[in-house]
């Protein structure tokens, strides 16, 4: 995928997801989603902060949060929620279809995989079934796979061989796990909800 394919991926996600998002009830946005201690309300308020955040709020929540990226990520997340209605947010979303900017640090292959994976964050434990575009659940894949840090995938998932079932996309060397490829992306950004989907692994 170039550049503007991957900007088009990303603007598709959030509409859907903000579409998704408008049609939830007060109870849904309180639903834990598959990110640790997030509500899908605290799913959705991050998804829409990235590309706000310049130099200096960056600066000034790694100071806040004694210089931890995790706690950067859950602070801003919670933050913005709280001060944030539900209307809000899904208006910041739709917003920022179009927009042509990255998170501090953030590569465009990252941006993608992240607004992916977190619409399934907040999709799966509510049972809505949506579907990554297969293309790039592929180069998300890739990325997920080759950067480490902050998911570690193949520390975490070492001795395994994972093959999609519905891409040519294959990666590390063990047991196959098979199953399609939003499948196996989802398992490499550390969520296990979707391993009933998946052969050859076990919760």
């Amino acid at each position: 995928m170039d550049d503007t394919q991957m900007w088009q991926t990303i603007d598709s996600e959030r509409a859907l997801t903000a579409d998704l998002l408008a049609g939830l009830t007060d109870v849904e946005w309180t639903y834990p989603s598959l990110c640790a201690g997030w509500t899908v309300r605290e799913v959705a308020a991050h998804l829409t902060l990235g590309h706000r955040i310049g130099l200096g709020g960056v600066i000034r929540e790694y100071a806040k949060a004694r210089g931890s990226f995790n706690r950067v990520v859950d602070q801003t997340a919670r933050a913005e929620a709280a001060r944030r209605s539900t209307g809000e947010l899904v208006a910041e979303l739709r917003g920022a279809v179009g927009v042509r900017k990255l998170a501090l640090g953030q590569s465009l292959k990252n941006a993608m995989m992240d607004v992916m994976v977190h619409t399934q964050d907040i999709a799966l434990p509510l049972g809505i079934e949506r579907h990554m575009p297969i293309e790039a659940a592929v180069v998300s894949a890739d990325d997920l796979w080759h950067i480490g840090f902050p998911f570690h995938a193949r520390k975490r998932l070492a001795g395994h061989r994972l093959v999609a079932t519905d891409a040519d996309w294959s990666a590390g060397e063990g047991t196959e796990v098979s199953g399609p490829i939003e499948a196996l992306l989802m398992l490499l950004a550390g969520r296990t909800a979707t391993i009933p989907r998946l052969t050859g692994i076990s919760t």
